[in-house]
């Protein structure tokens, strides 16, 4: 028997970040020591008093399928975060999902049609151009990577390229992979465009708490975007929950109870008792959440200043915790070769729609950053 396959399925590749994960498993079963710089996790338990709610949902006997979109204390305790971030938001224009990243795909699903254009600005997240892909989606991509990765230099461009048959345009700040906040002139330039062109804008805020001396303002907030932008986010980071899978969008209700249905019909809702410690999440971890936040600055101006005595100026991340490395064009050979010869796993720009660079992920200690910097330089890739 010869399966035959969807062409929507032939129009996406593997996800290169998890590629690169796999191929640093693979290795360290073999016994070699591998620093991992490839995946973005943050290397904290998830906070103690988290752990705890989960553990009495489940002895509570919160293991039964929960509403649809969320357990109304949770939907509620989320519509109260989003209005500390100027959003007005009510419970019924929230979906409770398994993962910021599904929350996403129930986006560019509810959103996208075959041939629509998206507009995306590069580097970008990897998934974005798979998820378009799946809904049919045709993209069109803006570079920032000779801005400093800031939108704020490059609105021309973008308003060169955003039009009526605009149908989306996606924003991430803080970014993956550049760790690039944009500025609220830049926000506020994608909000004259999506006016101008009634386009629906996606802004993926799921590094909003990771920020190093600037503020994340959320698109949202600002004035005529309040019913143009789907607002995504998620626990992962912010609350090192990456294997509990809980995210959630926040959308005017007509496109909610769109998305609602192929929710529904998909994964039903996220796990019950992990909605409960969501609420503890959002409710009592400032302290945790600070805690991270500071290691992660920390381990950002140490990088920093390592990648500044090999004369290698690396572009200062204002967020989220990765790092753009310059490296030579071929970024797949030097990520291949990196990993191969000194044992440090990246990846490359190239999957982010910029070649010429590796994405570092700085969820790792200062002994193992400061390890993998002397490794790539004794094996020359520095």
């Amino acid at each position: 028997m010869t399966m035959q396959f969807t062409e929507r399925v032939g129009r996406v590749e593997p996800s290169a970040t998890l590629a690169i994960s796999n191929l640093a498993s693979e290795l360290e079963a073999d016994g070699v020591d591998v620093v991992d710089l490839s995946v973005g996790e943050p290397d904290f338990p998830t906070p103690e008093n988290v752990v705890e709610a989960g553990k009495d949902a489940l002895d509570a006997g919160h293991t039964g399928y929960t509403p649809s979109n969320g357990i109304p204390g949770l939907k509620e305790a989320i519509a109260e975060k989003l209005d500390s971030d100027g959003l007005a938001y009510t419970t019924d224009e929230i979906i409770v999902t398994p993962g910021g990243k599904q929350a996403l795909y129930e986006t560019f699903q509810t959103l996208v049609d075959d041939g629509d254009e998206v507009v995306l600005l590069d580097p970008a997240w990897v998934s974005y151009e798979a998820m378009a892909k799946l809904a049919g989606g045709e993209l069109s991509r803006i570079d920032l990577s000779g801005s400093g990765f800031q939108l704020e230099p490059v609105l021309d461009d973008l308003a060169a390229t955003v039009s009526d048959d605009t149908e989306v345009l996606v924003i991430n700040s803080p970014s993956n992979p550049s760790g690039a906040v944009f500025t609220d002139a830049a926000l506020e330039g994608v909000r004259d465009l999506a006016v101008e062109h009634d386009v629906t804008v996606i802004s993926d805020e799921i590094y909003d708490a990771v920020t190093y001396g600037v503020e994340q303002t959320s698109l949202g907030s600002l004035e005529g975007m309040g019913d143009r932008t789907v607002t995504i986010n998620g626990f992962s980071k912010a609350y090192s929950m990456t294997g509990w899978r809980l995210g959630y969008l926040a959308a005017p209700e007509a496109l909610v109870e769109q998305a609602a249905k192929l929710h529904s019909h998909s994964v039903s809702c996220a796990a019950n008792f992990v909605q409960h410690a969501g609420i503890e999440a959002l409710e009592s971890t400032d302290e945790a959440v600070a805690e991270m936040r500071d290691a992660f600055e920390d381990r950002r101006d140490m990088l920093v200043e390592l990648f500044g005595e090999h004369g290698i100026d690396v572009p200062v991340p204002d967020g989220a915790f990765y790092m753009m490395l310059p490296v030579d064009d071929d970024d797949q050979a030097w990520c291949e070769g990196a990993i191969e010869e000194a044992h440090v796993a990246t990846v490359p720009g190239s999957a982010f729609g910029t070649p010429g660079y590796a994405r570092l992920s700085y969820a790792a200690s200062e002994d193992r950053l400061r390890e993998a910097v002397d490794r790539l330089a004794d094996a020359g890739y520095l």
